[in-house]
């Protein structure tokens, strides 16, 4: 920022053609003020890394549960744990998990972050528990060999009592809006429903004296198969306790096909509420979340780029 004051600070002799001119200035630099950045998501008093991985928060198991039929593609399970109050987050955080046992390298696993799947409340309303949805990780790698992911099969595999070692809590990207007539949109694919699932909760299943959601939440999600529909009756219990406030759109990619023959996904669904889409995000209170396959990202990005192309935003 450049400041030009009229000071008698010095002359300087300018020729001018035939003229002799005095030009008086004082020139001064000065750095930016700085504007306080106004959070529009609720994250005062967010607590990030209380346990870390030296000194871990050590929880129980006490519910595991398999959400996906027997013929989806992979078994995906949502989990309870323990945390009596001591590990306090808000919805949209993740936690680490460290995984019992040591690596090749006869060290401790290392953690694995996962979104917490539960409000703030927990599953029991009590704020002393916090809930995962996990996929189990089993693929066969270039020499044929079956290979399963370390965490992921630790926690599918867990029974009740078991202990769990705990990190965080972590993240302020995904924090729900403050504005409770917010529109929020959100687009999952697979156990990217997690902090989704948070949301809802928060927003259609408890009574908070401090938050009552009056805008529009619309969730798109993603699945290869019918059978891989994550907490499908929870969601389509919101929609009936409050019609005028959630939408609930699946895309089943191996069951669903478009006007034009297309596979059913994310994106394909959204195309075909584009206009209206559009609409809302230009709107300054309405907030968009992505959470699961980055692969979605393209195909929504071209959605929205020709729309505001089409009306000369770039």
């Amino acid at each position: 920022k450049i400041n030009f004051n009229k000071v008698p600070l010095y002359y300087r002799n300018v020729s001018g053609g035939s003229r002799l001119v005095s030009i008086r200035a004082q020139v001064t630099t000065e750095a930016p003020a700085k504007v306080e950045k106004i959070s529009k998501k609720q994250d005062e008093g967010v607590i990030v890394n209380k346990f870390r991985p030296k000194e871990p928060y050590v929880g129980r198991c006490l519910l595991n549960t398999k959400i996906t039929g027997d013929d989806a593609p992979g078994e995906t399970w949502h989990m309870v744990f323990s945390t009596e109050g001591e590990v306090p987050y808000r919805e949209g955080q993740s936690i680490g998990v460290i995984a019992d046992g040591v690596d090749a390298n006869g060290k401790p696993h290392k953690l694995r972050l996962y979104s917490i799947a539960s409000s703030a409340l927990g599953d029991f309303g009590d704020s002393k528990t916090v809930s995962l949805c996990v996929k189990r990780l089993v693929y066969t790698n270039d020499k044929g060999e079956e290979v399963k992911g370390v965490c992921s099969n630790f926690l599918c595999d867990l029974k009740p009592g078991a202990e769990v070692k705990i990190t965080g809590p972590v993240g302020k990207e995904m924090l729900m809006p403050k504005d409770p007539n917010a529109t929020v949109i959100m687009l999952a694919t697979g156990t990217g429903i997690a902090p989704f699932r948070s949301f809802l909760w928060k927003m259609f299943f408890e009574k908070h004296e401090d938050y009552k959601f009056n805008g529009t939440a619309w969730l798109f999600l993603g699945v290869p198969t019918s059978s891989s529909l994550l907490y499908k009756e929870e969601f389509e219990k919101m929609k009936e306790k409050a019609p005028e406030n959630f939408r609930l759109d699946f895309a089943v990619s191996r069951e669903q096909t478009n006007e034009k023959g297309e596979k059913m996904y994310i994106q394909t669904r959204m195309a075909q509420y584009a206009e209206e889409l559009w609409t809302l995000l230009q709107k300054d209170n309405t907030f968009i979340y992505m959470c699961g396959l980055k692969g979605m990202e393209q195909g929504i990005d071209e959605i929205m780029s020709s729309l505001a192309e089409r009306d000369g935003i770039v």
